[in-house]
């Protein structure tokens, strides 16, 4: 066993916290894990990780060695790329992050496409509306959209994106439209977001302007927050291209206009290391040339 693979596993095993996860990373038994980790300890001569019966923790050697042996890894595969992507047509695997509601709405369409323009690569999709920690769990891209927290990761805008705040004409015709953002405490509203405290975002005089909401519903899918407006049932804010189709089709119409905040973007994200990579290039040029053509969507 090549010192290179021992370092892969090792430094899978610290990222999952456990010799199980590290396995189904790499596609291994935990059995070999753990025995080539071991072999890995017996040959620098110290210990690396804690090991009990219910989790892993790493030593203080651990960490040092595992910090190391990540920036080595990086750079193999940074070298392995640099000469894999002089080839003409980008191929390979390509694991991808993305929101639920626009993998259904949006990539649905367009990665068929991709696919079909580029026959020698594959995609590993999920959606899931958490933020993924990119490279911890193993993924090459993730598309995010409005604000980034500062990190060390590779950020491209692929589009501009509105967000509205939109109602049934149903629910207006017996509550009527909010005038200011503050009018929101007096109407029923349908929060979509994952943690406890979920805010709304305007602007005021170009300052912005913060309004902390709850709701007789609130959930972690934009289009079940639409389909709950357009049922009539609250004031909700969301991305433009969530609710295009139902304001296109007078299902729903925007409020509070005048209060709109500025557009934030929808990015491409992905490590350094990766910025060689021929096929997340591609999948980036591939991605901002469909949503411009898409544009009025957002």
């Amino acid at each position: 066993m090549d010192l290179l693979d021992d370092m892969r596993i090792f430094v899978s095993a610290v990222d999952a916290m456990s010799f199980t996860g590290a396995a189904a990373k790499l596609g291994l038994s935990k059995q070999f894990v753990s025995r080539r980790i071991s072999s890995l300890e017996q040959s620098l001569g110290v210990r690396l990780l804690l090991r009990t019966t219910r989790r892993l923790a790493v030593t203080d050697l651990g960490r040092v060695y595992y910090e190391r042996a990540r920036r080595i890894l990086e750079e193999v595969e940074a070298a392995n790329l640099a000469v894999s992507s002089q080839g003409e047509r980008p191929r390979g695997n390509l694991r991808v992050s993305a929101p639920m509601s626009f993998g259904t709405m949006f990539l649905s369409s367009a990665i068929p496409s991709f696919l079909t323009t580029y026959p020698d690569v594959t995609i590993e999709l999920e959606l899931n509306d958490r933020t993924v920690d990119i490279v911890g769990e193993g993924y090459d891209v993730a598309v995010r959209i409005g604000a980034l927290a500062d990190s060390s990761l590779i950020a491209r805008t692929v589009a501009p994106m509105r967000m509205v705040t939109c109602v049934s004409p149903r629910y207006l015709e017996t509550h009527g439209a909010p005038q200011t953002p503050e009018d929101l405490s007096d109407h029923t509203l349908l929060p979509y977001g994952h943690s406890q405290r979920v805010s709304w975002h305007y602007a005021r005089d170009g300052q912005p302007l913060e309004i902390p909401v709850a709701g007789r519903l609130r959930v972690n899918n934009g289009e079940l927050a639409r389909d709950a407006a357009v049922a009539g049932l609250g004031v909700t804010w969301l991305p433009v291209f969530i609710v295009a189709p139902a304001l296109l089709g007078g299902r729903l119409v925007t409020v509070l206009d005048d209060f709109e905040p500025p557009p934030s973007s929808i990015y491409v994200v992905y490590p350094q290391h990766r910025q060689a990579s021929l096929v997340i290039r591609a999948f980036s040029d591939f991605l901002a040339a469909a949503c411009g053509v898409a544009g009025t969507q957002w």
